[in-house]
């Protein structure tokens, strides 16, 4: 399903429309996107019965609250020594790695 099918979906939801056919051939349409009438009709049939605000929340990631700065440290704290640095680097290196496989 393309991304415009969902979105339209998402878009009529949040309006507080019927996702229907009518309604998605409306909006796809206005977008300028080619309609699909056998997409149209799966999406339909896909959410017939589906509470999408449920859905939202349980997909939903939390967020997380950033903590507090920190006081200020002592100037010779504050200083990092050139290992530390390069560890941290590497670390940050290997964790961004990680998120393309």
């Amino acid at each position: 399903m393309s991304l415009e099918y969902v979105y339209t979906a998402l878009l009529l939801h949040s309006a507080g429309q019927k996702i229907n056919e009518e309604n998605v051939k409306k909006v796809l349409t206005a977008s300028g996107a080619k309609v699909d009438n056998a997409r149209v009709k799966a999406l339909v049939s896909a959410l017939e019965g589906v509470k999408i605000e449920e859905v939202i929340k349980q997909t939903a990631m939390p967020v997380q609250v950033a903590a507090p700065a920190p006081k200020e440290e002592k100037a010779e704290e504050k200083k990092e020594k050139p290992e530390e640095a390069e560890k941290k680097a590497e670390e940050a290196v290997s964790g961004l790695a990680s998120l393309f496989g």
